[in-house]
């Protein structure tokens, strides 16, 4: 026996100068007497990513426990399909968030915790949302500014959330034994055990004995034929938009120094989407949207736009092909502009790289804290106090691979405009180039962030319809997967009664070369051929692909006859069959 428990979110206080805070999984797991035997290492899945812990202990004596701990909610944006098997194979989910950080709750609220009721899909799993800290409200001390900046949630906002969720609602004040062991613990032991009552009511069914007639046994029904294995394509989003700043195609920003002598090019696009000092550069937002003084002082120190750069340009090239000039007034910032520039590109997430290569171009200490300070001003977020956490690998991962989608289907920056059927769609010819190979784009919002969740089994055909038209190969194959894994959720009396055509979709995927698919759905229709059988449809399938189901049908023909063989024999016998 087992218990497995999914936890999600970051606990840890925003405000906390303390970068060694234990997190509540693990806090649970040290301090509780009925936790046995504990084990930490990342995930085998996620190692690569680091995107989550496992921890594997004893609890109860002899019962496995698992958890998978996600301090980041990239997985739900990078990889739904994974996130969706952690939330399907949970008995208990919890849900936890710093009670200081008022923004990432907001996330938690608008995005994520919708997502986590699809995945469940009505599903009876126990879900635990604890606020974690001390609330800490620390008012604005910028005489400019009069906004609100109490970032703190407040019981009514966690309990309301708890609430629409059909959750249970905790408030831990602090990690010791009084809120983790009797608290948060006595919660999560609670659930533990409903969970693993209702597996031992479960399995004793399995149990059950069937009566089979002694001198004539039924005949044996084999397993249906294992379907094709789909596996999937590795994201190539941060080497996309890497590769990108190597090739310099698109390029409408070039930064020099102040004595014209170093030339670095760029992408407004790309700059933008992880700076709002770069937004106020290229007039994207003005000082008024940004109420933070210190983003517009960074702006005027760091770099001057030249007065009309992009009005005189060469015979016969169009005014929006030339770059926008950029002076960069810091001779030692413009010593590091390219290095600075590779880790915007690479994901803007590799800041221990970064420290590194930088100290070694400039081998000076003081000179490398300059740089890296002002590194931290451009990244800064409005509002919110620059410290070294905020640069951390993980939180500005987090930034940038949400913060380019803001740019999809918007006006903002766009240097290409496509007209569909009358309507037009905005886009950048950067991020077209960095994605696609094929130049006549593709409306997806996949491009601008490399995820990607369907809302029904046709959008996702016809979305890789396209993907193979433009061949984005990976977007095809998270399509596939979509399909394949709805289809499979699909319970029998749900496939006998849908309008959605197997037979279809099939056609369509052959059609457009999707072989994974076109074979598996084939697999489909012949694991569930007393279904498809008893459908119009099923006589649109071509002679070699009828040939093919009723090779691998299951039931098979054979069975069936036995079956009838045997039923026949019962009933000579006047013998009452338990079995069927």
């Amino acid at each position: 026996m087992s218990v497995n428990i999914v936890a999600f979110g970051n606990e840890r206080d925003v405000l906390s100068e303390d970068s060694r805070q234990s997190s509540l999984m693990w806090s649970y797991l040290r301090r509780s007497a009925l936790i046995s035997e504990i084990d930490s290492s990342p995930s085998a899945e996620h190692a690569r990513s680091s995107v989550t812990t496992e921890y594997q202990a004893c609890v109860f004596g002899n019962v496995r426990l698992v958890v998978h701990d996600c301090p980041l909610w990239d997985i739900f944006d990078s990889d739904w399909y994974t996130s969706r098997s952690l939330i399907g194979g949970a008995d208990i989910i919890v849900i936890k968030y710093s009670v200081n950080d008022k923004t990432s709750f907001q996330d938690l609220k608008d995005s994520y915790v919708p997502m986590i009721k699809k995945a469940l899909n009505h599903c009876s799993v126990p879900v635990i949302i604890s606020a974690v800290g001390a609330r800490k409200n620390v008012p604005c001390t910028c005489p400019l500014c009069n906004l609100d900046r109490r970032n703190c949630v407040s019981t009514s906002e966690g309990a309301q959330l708890a609430k629409e969720f059909g959750a249970t609602y905790l408030e831990l004040h602090a990690l010791n034994d009084f809120y983790i062991q009797k608290y948060f613990g006595g919660v999560l032991e609670y659930f533990m055990i409903q969970s693993l009552n209702q597996k031992s009511s479960e399995k004793m069914k399995k149990r059950k004995k069937i009566q089979k007639c002694q001198r004539v046994q039924p005949p044996q029904l084999e397993q249906p034929e294992k379907m094709p294995i789909l596996k999937g394509e590795a994201s190539r989003y941060d080497s996309d938009l890497h590769n990108l700043l190597f090739c310099c195609q698109c390029a409408d920003v070039a930064f020099y120094s102040e004595d014209s002598s170093k030339v670095v090019k760029a992408h407004k696009v790309i700059l933008c989407s992880v700076s709002h000092v770069f937004m106020l550069l290229f007039d994207v937002k003005s000082p008024a949207d940004i109420h933070d003084p210190s983003i517009l002082r960074t702006a005027q120190s760091l770099f001057a736009v030249e007065a009309g750069a992009g009005l005189l340009t060469p015979h016969g090239v169009p005014p929006c092909s030339v770059p926008v000039r950029v002076v960069v007034k810091d001779s030692v910032f413009c010593s590091c502009l390219s290095d600075i520039l590779h880790f915007i590109y690479s994901g803007a997430f590799q800041w221990e790289r970064l420290e590194e290569d930088i100290k070694k171009k400039l081998k000076d200490s003081e000179k490398t804290e300059h740089v890296l300070e002002k590194v931290k001003c451009i990244l800064k977020t409005p509002g919110k106090v620059n410290s070294l956490r905020d640069c951390q690998s993980h939180q500005i991962k987090r930034l940038y691979s949400t913060s380019l989608r803001l740019f999809f289907n918007t006006p903002v920056l766009a240097d290409v405009i496509f007209i569909i059927q009358g309507a037009t769609v905005p886009a950048h010819r950067a991020v077209l180039v960095a994605r696609c190979e094929v130049m006549a784009a593709m409306f997806n919002e996949y491009l601008y962030t490399d995820s990607c969740c369907p809302a029904s089994i046709l959008q996702a055909m016809s979305l890789l319809i396209c993907a193979e038209m433009y061949q984005v190969m990976r977007l095809q194959h998270i399509c596939e997967l979509y399909i394949i894994t709805q289809l499979q959720s699909m319970p029998s009396r749900e496939l006998a009664s849908t309008s959605l055509s197997i037979v279809s979709l099939l056609k369509k995927a052959k059609f457009h070369n999707s072989d994974c698919l076109s074979t598996w759905l084939l697999h489909f229709i012949a694991t569930n051929y007393l279904i498809f059988s008893q459908k119009p449809e099923f006589q649109d399938l071509s002679v070699e692909e009828r040939s093919f189901v009723e090779m691998h049908r299951w039931p098979s023909s054979m069975y069936l006859k036995q079956l009838a063989e045997y039923r026949n024999y019962i009933h000579s016998q006047k013998c009452h069959c338990t079995v069927m």
